[in-house]
């Protein structure tokens, strides 16, 4: 395909030696992760074919990209929040594109999750543009721009929590209060991951993240239902939180304990819930350590597929053998459940499904919102 910059196959090289190099602006350059953000090339040729692409290199010093291959309009310029993406890793009018649709780049470690450890300091974006549609990464970019993009807004109070044997990282929005809250549980990958709690915090909500497995432990010992009503107790009763606006959000795993705790702890009332990527089968006991102990008979499902480790089918058969399943009818808050229709680490849509109809309230589920993929 034809590229564009200085020789510009369809211009005259005397008008492209007089021209204005091409223009980069990404604004605003320091802005939240989740804050849209404009970026725009000018001067270059009308209908001239470029590639704009994100480059971040994570805390474990891994590779991350994205890419849309774009065409100039009669004035030169192109505007990712404007202008459709013909191809690269996302299509479309996507003005988030060159965030969302980050991946590793070719030939890096499998297996690879793009966290934020640091949530006090920002992710620094490098954002180039490119002449044509091909593989641009041993080309020299046109332009070039880093932005920051953070997880934590200014006046945002970060407190590690190591109160009543429970570990986590409250983070408050600026101001006084008191404010709305949230129990954030996460997956089971294990560790304390912070960045969606800083970004609730941002939002205005205070938010514990939690921390209930060490990183890669799928045996944890001594923890049960226990510890997460000692954790909701600590945010509900913090003198800057609305004790009766107290919600939970989980993700995978921490779906699982979620609707545990709205539906079997009667000290527990939380104000709303948000399931991301949903399971509801449980161990016939109280506790945690349980549950990957009893289906050890289930993991020939497990299988490969593209390079990716494919869970679905054991969640299938676990699902089909009648295990035990959290009591979500006794919920009677609020929930909102999400999922992805092409996930293939669980079988998240036949979960969402069986716990809607099993809702007794109508108006207990507020939506059920989906996309591809797995959550992570």
């Amino acid at each position: 395909m034809a590229s564009c910059g200085f020789l510009c196959s369809y211009r005259p090289a005397s008008v492209m030696s007089q021209a204005v190099p091409p223009l980069l602006s990404v604004r605003p350059s320091r802005a939240l992760v989740d804050e849209k953000f404009s970026v725009l090339v000018e001067n270059l040729p009308p209908g001239c074919p470029v590639t704009i692409r994100s480059l971040y290199q994570s805390e474990d010093k891994d590779f991350w990209e994205a890419y849309g291959h774009y065409v100039s309009n009669h004035k030169g310029t192109v505007s990712v929040s404007e202008d459709i993406s013909l191809g690269g890793t996302y299509t479309g009018k996507e003005a988030m594109g060159l965030l969302w649709s980050m991946r590793p780049i070719p030939g890096s470690r499998k297996g690879l999750r793009l966290r934020k450890k640091d949530t006090c300091a920002p992710m620094l974006v490098t954002i180039s543009v490119y002449s044509g549609h091909g593989d641009v990464r041993d080309q020299a970019p046109l332009a070039s721009a880093l932005v920051e993009r953070w997880h934590v807004a200014p006046g945002v109070q970060r407190i590690e929590i190591t109160e009543k044997g429970v570990r986590g990282t409250l983070f408050l929005p600026p101001g006084p209060g008191p404010f709305p809250a949230m129990l954030d549980l996460w997956g089971g990958g294990g560790g304390l991951q912070e960045y969606r709690a800083a970004l609730l915090a941002c939002r205005g909500f205070a938010s514990l993240a939690l921390e209930y497995l060490k990183s890669n432990d799928t045996k944890p010992k001594g923890l049960d239902m226990k510890y997460f009503e000692t954790a909701f107790e600590i945010i509900r009763s913090h003198p800057q939180v609305i004790p009766d606006r107290v919600g939970i959000i989980g993700l995978c795993f921490g779906t699982l304990m979620t609707l545990s705790l709205a539906a079997e702890c009667p000290t527990i009332k939380p104000r709303c819930i948000v399931c991301i990527s949903n399971i509801h089968s449980k161990s016939n006991e109280n506790t945690i350590q349980e549950f990957p102990q009893e289906i050890p008979e289930k993991y020939n499902k497990i299988h490969m597929m593209e390079d990716v480790v494919v869970w679905r089918d054991m969640g299938l058969a676990v699902l089909e053998v009648g295990h035990p399943k959290v009591k979500v009818g006794n919920i009677d808050c609020p929930m909102l459940l999400i999922n992805g229709t092409d996930d293939q680490n669980w079988p998240t849509v036949e979960v969402a499904s069986d716990v809607s109809s099993s809702c007794w309230i109508p108006s207990c589920l507020a939506s059920v919102a989906q996309w591809r993929g797995f959550f992570c």
